[in-house]
């Protein structure tokens, strides 16, 4: 849209003019909070994330709760919507205030009909009516996109990567995916599955994926395996630290082994850094590809300790050519958890600014 024609919309509202720098005074343009809002829904493999923002992002208020997406799309977005239904009523805003919902989920995006496609950790969302879902509360249309894809934006449009025309985003969780910034924009590929790095092989005699393949990125190094390598190690007696651990809560999370690395375990901290060798591997050849200016680590395995990303780092810089790591900061996300619902909000906004009237 014009800006006359946000203007005539209500989308936008005039503030008068600057102050002159000696040139000719500029309109000052904001965004009011009678144009509506945008619904911004992170999907997890273990979490729910929504918000509601303004039309130009800023998050008006946040809630998130732990959820197993293996539970399937009914339960899930049952609950999302129920989640959105709580903030509207906490704004006081309603389902005629939402002008687009924006959302992302853990798997391939078929991005012209918005449904997924035999997404790995996902069992009973394949070509889902997503959409659908939310046809009957809201008249707003409804974009999504893979998850990793969105903190990618989010962390373009408002976090570290602010200002940066080719970054990679990489979110290291319960599973291992990419997002690609080139030129400025989010690169999808042929059909939306650009930047799905966990399921790139790293030992064809690794074990097998939730994909069906072996060897994995994700099957080696994300949050599950980190997991599984501790316990192993704990009930074979190699760190007492561990076995102490396992022995009190049962069961372990990447958390616990991040926990006992920070307090010196060697064992911890060789399966932290373990991980983030075979990232480091597969992101030194994306260096090679892309070039990038700019990497960013995020997810919940990101926060696992200091020699996690040393570790990341120190293999990119060894494996890749120095031309292509001069000026490469390899940093953790600013955005953090708000990274999805960021990059839910952004595409959401553009969406429905996009559609003609």
């Amino acid at each position: 849209m014009e800006v006359q024609q946000l203007l005539e919309a209500g989308l936008l509202v005039d503030n008068g003019l600057a102050k002159s720098d000696g040139g000719r005074r500029s309109s000052l343009l904001s965004i009011p909070r009678s144009a509506g809002v945008i619904a911004a829904v992170d999907l997890g493999a273990t979490s729910i994330e929504v918000a509601l923002t303004k039309l130009g992002g800023e998050i008006l208020v946040c809630r998130s709760e732990p959820a197993d997406i293996k539970d399937g799309p009914k339960p899930i977005l049952r609950r999302a919507k129920a989640l959105l239904a709580e903030l509207l009523d906490e704004q006081p805003a309603g389902p005629r205030d939402v002008l687009a919902i924006g959302m992302g989920v853990p798997g391939p995006v078929e991005q012209a009909a918005g449904i997924l496609r035999s997404p790995p950790i996902m069992p009973g969302w394949d070509r889902f009516p997503i959409r659908g879902a939310f046809a009957g509360d809201y008249a707003a249309p409804v974009f999504i996109d893979n998850d990793v894809n969105l903190m990618a934006l989010g962390e373009h449009r408002g976090g570290v990567g602010r200002g940066v025309d080719n970054m990679l985003f990489v979110k290291v969780g319960t599973g291992i995916g990419g997002g690609i910034i080139a030129d400025g924009h989010l690169y999808r590929g042929t059909h939306g599955c650009a930047g799905d790095i966990g399921h790139i092989s790293v030992d064809p005699d690794g074990p097998i994926c939730t994909c069906g393949n072996s060897g994995c990125l994700e099957a080696m190094a994300a949050a599950p395996a980190i997991v599984l390598e501790a316990e192993r190690r704990a009930r074979e007696g190699l760190s007492t630290v561990l076995a102490k651990k396992l022995e009190e809560c049962g069961e372990f999370d990447a958390r616990d082994v991040g926990e006992a690395a920070m307090v010196g375990d060697y064992e911890a901290l060789d399966i932290i850094r373990g991980s983030g060798r075979l990232i480091g591997s597969v992101l030194a050849s994306l260096v090679s590809v892309l070039n990038p200016s700019l990497i960013v680590i995020g997810g919940g395995v990101a926060q696992i300790g200091h020699s996690f990303l040393a570790e990341i780092r120190s293999t990119v810089y060894q494996r890749s050519l120095p031309l292509a790591t001069r000026n490469l900061p390899i940093v953790l996300s600013e955005l953090e958890e708000t990274a999805g619902v960021t990059g839910a909000s952004v595409i959401a906004a553009e969406g429905v600014l996009s559609v003609p009237e």
